[in-house]
């Protein structure tokens, strides 16, 4: 007669029990981490609106000037010059508006990487925190 194999399941559990130690974690601490995490996250974006609201409000300033700047343009245009002195007129206006085109995107860019590079640091500050708050969580709890 063929002997029954040991199944996987024909296991006693008390017996690998009996050598593990339930130590219960610090529950308040770890809620009190992941407080401070939401707390960071809330904060980084508080900051990120901000920038973006900065940004905004810059583009608008930057339309609302080249509006101004086309609506004296076609004033000049109005007026009865001669061929040079137009393109004398329109080649300068269009080196200005180039200069203004690169200065604006460079601080709209500038701007947008400025409240972007503060969020992420209120991010890298919590996560180093975090990461010390549970190495002193292990440590307190091997302790034990």
């Amino acid at each position: 007669m063929a002997e029954a194999r040991p199944s996987f399941f024909d296991f006693d559990v008390t017996k690998i029990m009996t050598d593990f130690r339930f130590r219960p974690l610090d529950v308040e601490a770890l809620m009190a981490c992941q407080r401070r995490n939401i707390e960071a996250l809330s904060q980084a974006n508080q900051l990120a609106v901000e920038g973006a609201q900065a940004v905004a409000r810059r583009q608008i300033e930057m339309a609302r000037q080249a509006l101004e700047d086309i609506s004296v343009l076609i004033r000049d245009l109005s007026q009865p010059v001669s061929t040079e002195d137009r393109i004398a007129k329109n080649t300068e206006y269009a080196k200005q508006m180039l200069e203004k085109s690169a200065n604006h995107s460079r601080e709209i860019t500038e701007l947008a990487a400025r409240a972007g590079a503060e969020a992420a640091e209120v991010l890298r500050k919590r996560a180093s925190e975090t990461l010390d708050e549970l190495r002193e969580m292990a440590k307190q709890h091997a302790g034990r």
